[in-house]
């Protein structure tokens, strides 16, 4: 979440429904000037509470920063802390505006519950919001209407993270219908949804439907669905696809490493890369461990091993 680049874009649009009759290029100039001066365009409580949510999301990013300084206790105690100063600066965002649905899903977010109580959580924020129509378009084009999709997109993610493919499907599934360019990546969800039910057909019709667009996602989403249905010389050539334009993928996968809860969505990183990979093999964590002998399969081929290893040498990592 660009919590700033919303910021401004919601204060410029609030601006121009005051002044109304604006052409597009005053609009193009209205939102410069936002930018040089955003604080000074903030008049109204929802853009109050999401400037309290941009500050916050600043410290919280900054306090990552050292975490591999740290031992074990010590990184355990700065994480508590920095989920408790999100949580409760959401806690005053919501002082300042009770609507602010990006305020309650961060809270949400930040207070680190079990899955299944978070999806509780999230599915009770929904409800409260659940009048809210998407817009005609591409729902994405209207910046007050991207918080109804990102909670949606987090209800996809916690749906898997709970086993609960079918729901995964569907959430994820709403939330491209709402936005078909789909910058949440809630396709990624799908697909994975996709490979634990063995929904071949589902799966290539999100693929086709981005154009085939490859991701980690993809490459693993594609092993795991033609592993579970058994078709093992494809999966085989399934994974020498996910090893070789995945960069670190094998050892992604057999080495897998902790990742941060999303606040509120999937941080950007590049196309198939190493961090696009930790991120794949973490949602994909549930659907790994329901098929006990996925990983003993992959390790059972030395080429698979061997890259792993080359690239944990390569870039410093434990192996």
């Amino acid at each position: 979440m660009n919590a700033w680049e919303e910021l401004i874009r919601r204060c410029a649009h609030r601006r121009r429904e005051k002044i109304g009759g604006l052409s597009d290029q005053a609009f193009d100039e209205l939102v410069l000037a936002v930018r040089e001066n955003v604080e000074g365009f903030v008049d109204h409580p929802s853009e109050r509470a999401l400037l309290v949510l941009a500050r916050a999301l600043d410290a919280y990013r900054a306090s990552c920063r050292n975490d591999d300084l740290l031992d074990d206790n010590a990184y355990e105690a700065e994480r508590a802390r920095r989920l408790g100063a999100l949580h409760r600066e959401c806690a005053l965002a919501l002082s300042i505006d009770g609507e602010s649905l990006d305020a309650r899903l961060l809270e949400a977010l930040s207070a680190d519950q079990n899955p299944d109580d978070l999806l509780g959580a999230l599915l009770g924020i929904e409800k409260g919001f659940s009048s809210d129509e998407p817009p005609a378009g591409d729902a994405w084009d209207d910046v007050f209407y991207r918080p109804h999709l990102r909670l949606r997109a987090a209800v996809a993610r916690t749906c898997l993270d709970t086993a609960r493919y079918r729901m995964a499907e569907s959430a994820a599934l709403s939330v491209m219908d709402a936005s078909p360019a789909d910058p949440l990546g809630a396709r990624h969800t799908h697909m994975l949804a996709c490979a634990r039910l063995e929904d071949e057909a589902g799966f290539d019709a999100v693929c086709a439907r981005f154009s085939r667009q490859e991701s980690a996602w993809s490459h693993l989403a594609r092993v795991l669905l033609l592993y579970k249905l058994d078709r093992m010389s494809a999966a085989r050539r399934a994974l020498r696809g996910y090893d070789e334009l995945c960069q670190g993928g094998a050892y992604a996968l057999l080495r897998p490493t902790y990742v941060e809860i999303y606040l509120p969505d999937r941080p950007e990183v590049g196309a198939c890369g190493f961090e696009e990979c930790m991120f794949a093999v973490r949602e994909a964590e549930p659907i790994i461990a329901d098929a006990p002998d996925f990983i003993g399969w992959c390790q059972g081929f030395d080429w698979f091993v061997a890259s792993a290893r080359r690239f944990a040498e390569k870039s410093d990592l434990d192996w």
